[in-house]
């Protein structure tokens, strides 16, 4: 995709800074979120399957519930637990022709989950001895790990905690 430049690029970090001043407030004074937070993400998959072997098979996310989606017969929803009581869901669509994944409004960029130190190295290790490509340390981005699934989700293992974001805290 490609990226803007000079005057361009100058009114997009324009924009980004006006509304950084008008809206982002020190965490001090913030407001509490109206929500406990996420429930699930519910992402869709081609293979039922193939989306169980990569996601607790390769990754380790133990698969918590497989059943018929409620809004579409035949419909599998099933749900990993990607650690802290958070859930990652999957509908598939038998019969449906779903295009590859696309970046485009609307779409999932990449889903960061949070990892140690130790979860990293052994994540980084596991994609190497795969020969899964990913992308992080060897472009600068010494704590992160992107590579995308069997149905083109971004993932990311981010080596940082949980409501921290380079290094600074952005919520308690």
């Amino acid at each position: 995709m490609p990226q803007p430049e000079g005057a361009e690029l100058d009114a997009v970090r324009a924009r980004r800074d006006d509304l950084r001043s008008r809206y982002l407030k020190p965490l001090a004074d913030r407001g509490q979120s109206p929500t406990r937070g996420v429930h699930h993400i519910a992402l869709i998959c081609r293979d039922v399957e193939t989306t169980i072997k990569f996601y607790q098979g390769f990754l380790g996310f133990p698969l918590v519930e497989l059943v018929e989606n409620r809004d579409y017969a035949g419909s599998s929803h099933f749900f990993f637990d990607i650690g802290h009581r958070n859930l990652l869901g999957f509908f598939d669509f038998p019969g449906h022709d779903h295009p590859d994944f696309s970046e485009t409004i609307g779409a999932v960029q990449h889903l960061a989950l949070s990892v140690s130190a130790e979860q990293f190295a052994s994540a980084k290790a596991t994609l190497d001895a795969e020969g899964v490509e990913y992308l992080g340390p060897d472009r600068g981005v010494d704590d992160s790990l992107y590579f995308r699934d069997p149905n083109g989700v971004g993932i990311e293992f981010y080596r940082e905690d949980l409501g921290v974001f380079d290094g600074e805290r952005l919520v308690d």
